[in-house]
């Protein structure tokens, strides 16, 4: 999933992120309400986690402008405001879930997963294309062959890389596509990135007997081309 995580207090936004990182979900991380709704006018995202105190632009108003727009982006608010009138603000506004601070990073994991159960296209179980299919339950990729599923180990980016291609199968899709969806809002990695990742993924893909599922269109892209 593609976050957008807007948090001004540098060590619990850095935490989050990290931790949203490491279970393969791409963040986009604002710290002022403004910012993020720009973020939010360039980007589509998947589900929000907004702070409610903000330079710029409160979390509440930034929910409000989102719902305004009819976005029905699940949306996970944060604040030290603990009493039962500051939640029904929070709720009323258009926040689907409260989180109040200080909280354990295992229960905000817990709560974004809960609001992916509750939203029906963020809760696939597996992506099948072809003869291939993604889990996203373990973040694992397996190939079905005649005796039987072969499970491959891929890296965060190999596997959001596929889960992209598999998303668009038999299109050309550009490497200006694959920065604008994989890589975060503002990141500069350089130039050859996509072509160094593609290379990486292709070799997975080769090593396992599927060197001709990933072709490159000269000029243009990337074409994936899933075996029956």
């Amino acid at each position: 999933m593609r976050i957008l995580l807007v948090e001004d207090e540098p060590d619990l936004g850095a935490a989050i992120k990290q931790s949203l990182n490491h279970s393969n979900h791409v963040v986009d991380w604002a710290v002022d309400g403004l910012d993020a709704w720009d973020f939010f006018k360039l980007k589509e995202y998947h589900l929000g986690i907004f702070d409610w105190l903000l330079p710029g632009m409160s979390g509440i108003e930034l929910t409000k402008r989102v719902r305004q727009q009819q976005k029905a982006l699940p949306i996970l608010m944060l604040t030290a405001k603990d009493s039962m009138e500051d939640k029904i603000t929070g709720l009323d506004a258009g926040a689907d879930d409260y989180l109040v601070k200080p909280f354990d990073m295992p229960e905000l994991l817990a709560r974004l997963r809960a609001l992916q159960r509750r939203t029906p296209q963020l809760q696939p179980k597996r992506l099948q294309v072809g003869n291939l299919s993604l889990d996203y339950a373990t973040n694992t990729f397996w190939l079905q062959e005649e005796s039987g599923e072969q499970q491959v180990l891929l890296t965060k980016k190999e596997f959001q890389l596929l889960e992209y291609f598999m998303q668009h199968p038999e299109q050309i899709v550009t490497s200006e596509q694959l920065l604008d969806r994989l890589w975060e809002f503002g990141a500069e990695p350089p130039s050859n990135v996509v072509a160094a990742q593609v290379c990486l993924l292709r070799r997975k893909l080769t090593k396992y007997g599927c060197d001709e599922m990933l072709e490159t269109v000269y000029g243009l892209g990337y074409c994936f081309k899933p075996q029956a």
